[in-house]
């Protein structure tokens, strides 16, 4: 199970779908959430990142995010992001589905990504609606937290992201699901594939008789299910896929 396969099996498709979690935007210097270091295993994600402790207090939230928001946001596109994209130019990939919110897709020129749990580039008050960019918020947050409204003067500003508790983006589901279920090869990067619904999603594909490959630095429950798996660093591994595509 090799990259020669993996891209021989992509240059034979006539649709391949990307999947990728944390771990392809680790080698841009955004730490994961589960894995060894991860943002879980110093943090407990119900205090700081549940729907229900952040409309209590989002002081709690922000006083997180103003360390991890800046290094997201000074985080640049990786040769993992940026094979993807190269692919998607070339013809050889379909779309990017991403548990991700850091946005490094859209950077690296992927044109065709759908967002599963939100962008955490733009920031939404909860009262009026205001949107503003979340550089916007950041910059204010030693001099202001938590931070406030521009619009209305409140302080439940969020970013557009899924915290726990709340539901994911309906059309962005359905439209993963539906290109899983359209693909015949499925290419996921960086994910751990623990966290549903987004873990459905290659399953979907496989039983539609899609190939999976896998591109992860530790193994995964649905390894056994793939055609290849690959176990080392996206930034690596893709760009060699990529070229032996042709991409």
């Amino acid at each position: 199970m090799t990259v020669e396969h993996a891209a021989e099996l992509i240059s034979r498709s006539r649709r391949t779908v990307a999947l990728t979690g944390a771990g392809i935007s680790a080698e841009s210097g955004i730490p994961t959430f589960r894995g060894e270091g991860g943002l879980w295993t110093k943090y407990d994600p119900v205090k700081v990142a549940s729907i229900e402790t952040f409309l209590a207090n989002p002081t709690a939230y922000w006083e997180v995010a103003k360390e991890r928001g800046s290094v997201a946001l000074a985080a640049k596109p990786n040769p993992g992001h940026q094979a993807l994209a190269a692919m998607e130019q070339a013809g050889r990939l379909e779309a990017v589905v991403t548990q991700n919110t850091d946005g490094l897709h859209q950077a690296a020129g992927s044109r065709r990504v759908i967002e599963l749990h939100g962008s955490g580039r733009t920031v939404e008050c909860l009262d009026c609606g205001r949107r503003e960019p979340r550089a916007d918020v950041q910059a204010r947050l030693d001099r202001e937290m938590p931070p406030r409204c521009g619009n209305c003067g409140r302080t439940r500003l969020k970013p557009t992201v899924v915290f726990f508790g709340e539901s994911m983006p309906v059309e962005a589901v359905q439209e993963a699901f539906r290109l899983a279920n359209e693909s015949d090869v499925i290419l996921v990067v960086g994910s751990s594939l623990v966290v549903y619904p987004a873990a459905e999603i290659p399953l979907e594909a496989v039983r539609g008789g899609a190939a999976m490959i896998v591109v992860n630095a530790e193994p995964t429950p649905f390894d056994r299910l793939a055609a290849v798996v690959i176990h080392g660093r996206a930034g690596k591994i893709l760009p060699e896929i990529a070229a032996l595509t042709g991409a």
